[in-house]
């Protein structure tokens, strides 16, 4: 698939793409954070907050609404569900946070790309105008308020 052209979301899913801008601006902040050598409690925090705070909401709205478009033996289902509870994992880590953090940075983004690049795709190709606007209806989208009390990526 040719990465260079933007990808024509439906409106249904904007808010949902949104979301995930949000989540790769948090890997920049986290790679930044060590790259600064920023200390690893500082970016810690502020992980754990946009965890609580945006991604497991996320999580739950996609897992509750968007996936069931297509069959829950779906491979691509499989595969988003199963990356959704390796990065809880991560964030929930409290052996190795520098090793946690660099996986986070990693994970996420990777798995990002494969729900935009893919799902998305497949699930808006697939979903009934029905199913589309009920997305709209579930999932309201709010303003992006950032936890700004600590910008370490600045």
């Amino acid at each position: 698939m040719n990465t260079d052209k933007p990808i024509q979301r439906s409106e249904y899913l904007k808010p949902l793409s949104r979301e995930h801008h949000q989540g790769l601006l948090l890997c920049w902040k986290i790679k930044t954070g060590f790259s600064k050598g920023v200390a690893l409690k500082r970016i810690k925090s502020y992980s754990d907050w946009f965890y609580k705070t945006h991604l497991i909401p996320h999580f739950e709205t996609e897992e509750k609404y968007v996936f069931p478009v297509l069959v829950n033996d779906n491979k691509l289902i499989k595969q988003a569900i199963e990356e959704h509870r390796q990065l809880s994992k991560l964030f929930e880590d409290k052996s190795d946070t520098e090793a946690s953090l660099k996986q986070i940075q990693t994970e996420l983004e990777k798995h990002i790309r494969f729900e935009e690049r893919t799902l998305f795709d497949q699930i808006q190709n697939t979903a009934t105008p029905e199913q589309l606007t009920e997305f709209k209806l579930i999932h309201t989208e709010e303003k992006f308020i950032d936890n700004c009390r600590d910008e370490f990526w600045k």
